[in-house]
């Protein structure tokens, strides 16, 4: 796939304890962007962070079992990204969903191994 110039930027901030029938939340939206054949997804886990419940989540020594904040990073072209979206009102029932105007200047991939 090629990706160049104008995109978006598509970034899902839940929780790493969330899930989806019994699967990590993160790692169902990974896998269904994947199918859909978006350009790629990548999965950031935070040290630390708050949301709407403004209760503090770390990863502090002493708070190992608190649920950490992950970010969820999809960039495609805005036709992509908008049909995503919709998947997403399934998925996501508590978190941020934040659509950003990118400009992609390199995108390459690895030669087939």
């Amino acid at each position: 796939m090629r990706l160049h110039g104008p995109a978006q930027r598509l970034t899902i901030l839940i929780g790493e304890g969330d899930q989806y029938r019994h699967r990590p939340l993160y790692t169902e939206i990974v896998h269904r962007a994947h199918a859909m054949g978006l350009a790629g997804a990548s999965v950031f886990r935070g040290v630390e962070g708050f949301g709407a419940s403004s209760r503090i989540h770390t990863s502090r020594l002493l708070s190992l079992g608190e649920d950490l904040p992950v970010a969820v990073v999809i960039v495609d072209v805005p036709e992509r990204i908008s049909a995503f979206l919709a998947e997403l009102d399934e998925l996501v029932t508590e978190g941020l969903v934040i659509v950003d105007p990118v400009e992609v200047y390199r995108y390459v991939g690895r030669a087939d191994r």
